[in-house]
């Protein structure tokens, strides 16, 4: 895969260049190419942005600027445009896993009051456009975003991780949170392991596993119960779930 970014600060992405999304590059498995916006400027102050036309508070980024850098940086490859915005709908797991399977992502990181729209509808009439958000608060930048969402499209290519098995079991694979987990020592501060952990029995250590994840999510994001399909949940996980309901009622 490659991914290119567009910013006004190209030192924000360095730590993509550490851990794992770094190996990645470093392994061949990942292109990526930060590039500054201000290269596509023609005046001596480098300006990227302007006051809005209607009035208002802060300024908008420049059409002309961003025209020129798409262009250049794009040009006639193949590529699928993410424009990281408050206003955009919301960056989940099922969208990193389809961004996992394109050839070339790339990034254009607004700042202000975000990019000149005509930006993002001319764009979209040569390439896939998405504007993204990673949450419903506000950030100075993009670039704190897509340094989110690198990474967790990354982590889901092919070679990457060093266990296939673990973006399987990551919270949101199934629609549900991860449940707990734990290593050694088996006793830490008067705190034990849970027994079944320890146990050998893989089908119980599995249901566990499943109940503290039904468990979890219906305590901490109970919408993600809500909008889980209707065979996603078998006869034990609605029984287990039941239990929950009536324990709380009880209470």
């Amino acid at each position: 895969m490659r991914i290119d970014v567009i910013t006004i600060f190209p030192g924000y992405l360095v730590p993509l260049r550490e851990a794992l999304v770094g190996r990645a590059i470093e392994k061949g498995l990942v292109q990526l190419a930060v590039h500054d916006l201000r290269s596509w400027t023609h005046d001596v102050h480098q300006a990227v942005d302007d006051a809005p036309y209607g009035g208002g508070p802060g300024m908008v980024m420049r059409p002309q600027v961003w025209g020129e850098a798409l262009d250049a940086v794009i040009g006639d490859e193949p590529a699928r445009l993410v424009v990281p915005t408050p206003a955009g709908r919301p960056f989940t797991q099922s969208t990193a896993e389809a961004w996992a399977e394109e050839h070339r992502l790339v990034f254009a990181c607004g700042r202000y009051e975000g990019i000149d729209q005509r930006v993002i509808d001319d764009a979209a009439g040569r390439m896939p456009v998405e504007e993204v958000s990673i949450g419903d608060y506000v950030l100075v930048g993009g670039e704190a975003a897509v340094l989110v969402m690198i990474e967790a499209v990354v982590r889901l290519l092919p070679g990457v991780l060093g266990n296939p098995e673990s973006a399987q079991q990551d919270s949101f694979s199934d629609g549900l949170l991860e449940g707990p987990a734990y290593t050694r020592p088996e006793l830490w501060r008067g705190l034990a392991v849970p027994e079944v952990l320890r146990s050998g029995n893989h089908a119980a250590i599995a249901r566990w596993r499943r109940d503290r994840a039904l468990e979890r999510t219906a305590s901490r994001r109970p919408d993600l119960l809500a909008a889980l399909a209707a065979d996603a949940l078998d006869r034990t996980d609605r029984e287990f779930l039941a239990g929950l309901r009536d324990g709380v009622e009880d209470g």
